[in-house]
This record gives structure tokens, sequence and C-alpha cells, in this order.
């Protein structure tokens, strides 16, 4: 009874942490007004934890009997990832958006596999380094220059 104790109790920190990180760097997006903000990616990241935890346990279930790769389900993940931050990119006015917000639930979806697989530390750096990618280097790259010549070029194709 311990034991099942235990298993669950980690099991439960591992999406919970997963959840934590992908929520503080969706926080970061829906303050910038990005389209995927906490709950998605809380989603992603909790969502890719999960599918680590389900591949390891059935492992573990099944060892000797059926040949499982716990590491396939990773890259799994991934695509299934790539396939909403494909959603979440647009063209308009021959301008792209939401490539950074994509680039951010592939991450929170890496996240959330190194919380499955138990890397909490890994995780966490990740997250640290995308919160500063997101907060200070969005405030470097900020080109007031760049933001009123797309505003110009915009309103002009509007006159068109």
């Amino acid at each position: 009874m311990e034991g099942l104790i235990q298993e669950h109790l980690e099991t439960t920190i591992k999406l919970a942490l997963a959840m934590v990180f992908g929520c503080l760097i969706g926080y970061e997006r829906a303050h910038s007004g990005k389209t995927a903000g906490m709950r998605t990616h809380a989603l992603v990241s909790m969502g890719a934890a999960l599918f680590v935890i389900i591949s390891t346990i059935v492992t573990e279930k099944y060892i000797g009997s059926t040949m499982f790769d716990p590491l396939r389900v990773a890259s799994h993940i991934i695509v299934g990832v790539g396939f909403i931050g494909g959603g979440i990119i647009f063209l308009k006015d021959s301008r792209v958006s939401g490539l950074t917000t994509a680039a951010g639930l592939w991450v929170a979806a890496g996240i959330g596999t190194a919380t499955g697989f138990g890397l909490y530390v890994l995780a966490t750096i990740v997250t640290v380094l995308t919160l500063f990618i997101f907060i200070i280097l969005g405030y470097l790259e900020f080109n007031p220059k760049r933001k009123a010549a797309q505003k110009r070029k915009a309103a002009q194709k509007d006159k068109e």
C-alpha cells in the first residue's frame, strides 16, 4: 500500500510540476497578448508529461514480454505539438505572426517530457531560460523603428 501511495504521489508531483512550468511560460505569453497563454502552455506541458508517464508505466509493466521504447513516445509528442503550433502561426500582409508562441509551446512540450521522465532540474532550467528568452530578449528585440515601419506599410497597403 505504501508503495502505491508513493508511486501516485510521484506521478502527481510530475504532472503538477509540468503544469506549473507550462503556466509560468504561458503567463508571460498571455501578459504579452499572445494567442496561446497559461492554459494552453500548461496543458501542452502536462500532456507531454502524461504521455511520458504512461510510456514509462507500460514499459515497466510489460518488460520482457513486449518491446517498448519510451523515447519513441517523446518523438511523437513533438509531432503532435507541431500540429498545434501550425495552427498558431499566421501570415497576414506578408507578415508572419505566432512563431514565438508556437516555439514556446514546443519548448513547453519538452519541459513536460523532461518532467515526465523525472528530470526536474532540467525542466526548471529550461523554464527559467525560456522566460528569459520571452521577457529579456523580447524587450531587447523590441525595435520602435521597425514597428513604426510595419505600421506605415500596413497603412499604405490599406489605402491601396
